[in-house]
C-alpha cells in the first residue's frame, strides 16, 4: 500500500490506452503510450490465487481482455466490463461441466458502503472483480476508453 496517504490524481486529460493487474501486488496499472501514468491499490476476489475456472469460485480470471462496457448506475458506485469470459475460458469451465460465469468488472464501492474509501483495500472481498475506491474510479471511468487492453497477471 505504496502512498496510502498521499496518493496522486490521475489528470483529467489523460489518455489511457493499456491496463495491467498484478495480482500477486494488488496493483492495477494504467499506461499511456507505453509511459505509467498511476498505479492504484486494488482488492480482488476473495479466492485470489489462481485463475478463475468457472462461475462462482471468487476467482478474478488471469489473461489478455479488454474493456467492454461503462455503467454508471453500477450497484457498485460505477464499472468497467472486463471481456471475460474468452472462447479459452469458456473451454476451460466446460472441461469441469461448470459455466465459466461473466460480470468481471472493475468496479468502485457497494452504494450501500461507500464511506469506506480505502480500507476496502484491507482484504479480498470480491466475487472475482477488481475493486477500487469511488474516486478512483471516477478518474478510471473518465479516461478508460470502449476496446481499451487489460492485462491480468497472476
Amino acid at each position: 500500500m505504496k502512498d496510502f496517504l498521499l496518493e496522486k490524481r490521475l489528470s483529467s486529460d489523460a489518455v489511457i490506452d493499456k491496463l495491467s493487474i498484478d495480482k500477486s501486488e494488488r496493483e492495477l496499472s494504467v499506461y499511456s503510450k507505453g509511459k505509467l501514468l498511476k498505479t492504484y491499490s486494488i482488492s480482488l476476489g476473495k479466492e485470489p490465487i489462481g485463475d478463475k475456472q468457472f462461475e462462482g469460485d471468487n476467482k478474478t480470471p488471469e489473461g489478455l481482455y479488454f474493456i467492454n462496457g461503462k455503467n454508471s448506475q453500477s450497484s457498485y458506485y460505477k464499472n468497467l466490463g472486463i471481456s471475460y469470459p474468452n472462447s479459452e475460458d469458456r473451454n476451460e469451465a466446460k472441461k469441469l461441466s461448470k459455466s465459466a460465469g461473466g460480470d468481471i468488472k472493475i468496479h468502485g464501492l457497494p452504494n450501500k458502503l461507500p464511506f469506506l474509501g480505502r480500507l476496502h483495500r484491507i482484504t479480498d472481498w470480491t466475487a472475482g472483480c477488481v475493486a477500487v475506491t469511488n474516486e478512483e474510479m471516477d478518474e478510471l471511468f473518465n479516461t478508460v476508453k470502449m476496446g481499451t487492453p487489460i492485462e491480468i497477471k497472476p
